[in-house]
């Protein structure tokens, strides 16, 4: 991959868009390099040799317009970055599909980490290891704490029902990739619809809120910016809640492809982000475990899906003939967080 020509990109046509819309803000040639890691949105990060920046854009060939949505994001962050929460400066949105091809935006490029794996965060050590997982913890109730309406986001999601609607996408998801037996699969779905909590005032949601959407660093490792908002719109909270408790808990699969930060030393049990959640906030969370058991079900389809593809052939890279294996373990820890309340 060439420096001048990263996939997706045009450099000539992004500085010509800059110098246009954002007199002086480039002082020489631009370089750029695709970001790995995006199971999504192709992200890139872009240099005139002085300044950095970083470019978001729908994944290559034909994706759905209401599934890559670039105004939504950048919509999101500008609402946000005034507030507490940490988030990118936006500097452009572009919706000219002539430009690199399809809508885009552009944001500051900020320094920081996103800790995927146990293995990653254990160089930290235990108390910093602690603290960082805290802060996000922290973080979600900031961002929670934000009216919708103080920042231009009334209009931004359809809260009434939010719970009932996901429930119904997501079994809808799983209906398009089913060619094999689930055990357990459509108990845990049913059981979540009979269970279905009330939910509190709504919020900015993220909808994938974890670990490594995160940047972390500085001295006292804190979260430097929170990242990959296209999933955000407004609804309950405590799914956000339920996804990163659902993602600091042991999966009990050694050499997982797929793996939650749990293991790590010096990691809070989801007990402790539970309880800091609940005391900063002021939420009532003894519904948590539903919130809980619908992401394992959330990923279960998801990582069904990418199964369902790798049957097909449609998926490239390592680790996908072992995702298969997985969904049977996401749909038990489903099944036994409702049980064990």
């Amino acid at each position: 991959m060439s420096p001048d020509h990263p996939p997706g990109l045009d450099l000539d046509r992004l500085r010509g868009l800059l110098d246009r819309e954002r007199p002086g803000l480039v002082t020489g040639p631009l370089s750029g390099r695709l970001i790995e890691g995006g199971r999504s949105n192709l992200t890139y990060a872009v240099s005139d040799g002085t300044a950095r920046w970083v470019v978001r854009r729908p994944p290559l060939g034909h994706v759905l317009a209401t599934a890559h949505d670039m105004r939504r994001e950048h919509r999101v962050i500008s609402a946000l970055h005034p507030t507490n929460v940490p988030v990118p400066r936006p500097v452009l949105l572009c919706e000219d599909e002539e430009v690199i091809g399809s809508p885009f935006y552009v944001m500051e490029f900020v320094e920081g980490t996103p800790y995927r794996t146990a293995e990653q965060l254990a160089p930290l050590g235990p108390e910093r290891t602690r603290a960082a997982v805290l802060n996000l913890a922290d973080t979600l109730v900031e961002l929670h704490a934000v009216d919708p309406a103080e920042v231009g986001l009334a209009d931004f999601g359809r809260p009434e029902g939010f719970l009932d609607r996901q429930l119904r996408r997501w079994a809808k998801q799983l209906d398009a990739s089913r060619n094999r037996d689930l055990a357990g699969i459509d108990e845990l779905h049913s059981t979540l619809g009979r269970q279905l909590p009330r939910s509190p005032a709504p919020t900015v949601v993220h909808g994938d809120y974890r670990l490594d959407n995160a940047l972390i660093g500085g001295e006292h490792d804190e979260i430097r910016a929170v990242l990959d908002w296209e999933m955000s719109t407004l609804g309950d909270p405590l799914t956000d809640l339920g996804l990163l408790v659902m993602y600091s808990s042991p999966l009990g699969m050694p050499d997982s492809p797929v793996s939650t930060t749990a293991q790590a030393p010096g990691h809070p049990a989801p007990a402790e982000l539970i309880e800091r959640y609940a005391a900063r906030s002021g939420r009532d969370v003894s519904a948590v475990a539903w919130y809980t058991a619908f992401a394992w079900f959330k990923l279960a389809v998801i990582l069904e899906g990418i199964h369902y593809r790798y049957t097909l052939g449609q998926t490239v890279g390592r680790g996908f003939d072992r995702i298969g294996d997985l969904v049977p373990v996401f749909i038990e820890h489903g099944l036994t967080t409702l049980q064990e309340g």
